[in-house]
Parts: C-alpha cells; sequence; structure tokens
C-alpha cells in the first residue's frame, strides 16, 4: 500500500500507465508526458437536444349514415331473433 504522501493516484489517458501525482499542481504522466487534466475522458459531452414526441395519428372519422345504418341492420337482426325466440 502507498503512503499517504505520494498524492493521488492517476492513470494516464494516453499510455495507461498509473502514477501518482507527488502532490504537485499538475498531473503529468511520467511515461509519456500527457496531463491527465486534459483527459477526453473528463469532458462533459455536449448537450443533445430531446426529440420531441411523436404525434398522434388522427383517428378516421365515422360518418353518421355508417354507423346509423351498421346500428340499424344490427338492431333488426335481433329483432328477428327474438320474435323467432318468442315464437317457439
Amino acid at each position: 500500500m502507498a503512503p499517504k504522501d505520494l498524492g493521488n493516484k492517476h492513470t494516464c489517458w494516453k499510455c495507461g500507465t498509473r502514477f501518482y501525482d507527488l502532490r504537485k499542481p499538475a498531473p503529468i504522466c511520467p511515461k509519456c508526458g500527457a496531463d491527465a487534466r486534459e483527459s477526453p475522458a473528463l469532458k462533459a459531452p455536449p448537450e443533445r437536444k430531446a426529440r420531441p414526441a411523436p404525434r398522434p395519428e388522427p383517428a378516421e372519422e365515422v360518418e353518421a349514415g355508417e354507423e346509423g345504418a351498421l346500428g340499424k341492420e344490427l338492431e333488426e337482426e335481433l329483432d328477428e331473433e327474438l320474435e323467432e325466440a318468442d315464437d317457439e
């Protein structure tokens, strides 16, 4: 285990080397010289705009004449079936 006086432990974003910053203000990789503060992983991703919700498709409108005709046909069939049941 490393003593506390070595500072913070870092992993280089370029070469992957693990190193301590030795409490220096700039954590620079001893192998490749990359500054850990310039790591692309530390930068926030650009904000994305939310997609608008898809609009619901308008429902097909049923004409009053069609709906009434179907209703009348069903009523007539039911009436006929009831009459036949009463006759038996």
